[in-house]
């Protein structure tokens, strides 16, 4: 005779959320970071690694909306917020998606 109780089947469910691997994760920059650029200037990652603004950009950068932006500059990045994107457009600059 068997004593043991039945047990429910176990199911493989994750634990948390879902991790992709294959994500190419991008930096991020606020508005207030590019007046450091001068009026018409082209900013880009490799102009951002040599002021300083950012440590490493091994897949791009994105520029979110935070602050104002003051010069006339043409961004190119990987990817903007619309609140970036139409702040840049009235400072006069223009925003590119590399």
């Amino acid at each position: 005779m068997n004593c043991l109780p039945q047990l429910a089947p176990l199911r493989n469910i994750p634990k948390r959320g879902f991790n992709n691997i294959f994500a190419k994760p991008l930096e991020i920059i606020n508005l207030s970071a590019l007046n450091k650029f001068e009026d018409g200037e082209i900013v880009t990652a490799e102009a951002l690694l040599a002021k300083g603004i950012l440590s490493k950009c091994e897949y791009g950068y994105k520029v979110l909306g935070n602050g104002t932006v003051t010069k006339k500059v043409t961004v190119q990045a990987a990817a903007f917020s619309q609140a970036a994107k139409e702040a840049i457009e009235a400072a006069g600059g223009k925003a590119e998606v590399m």
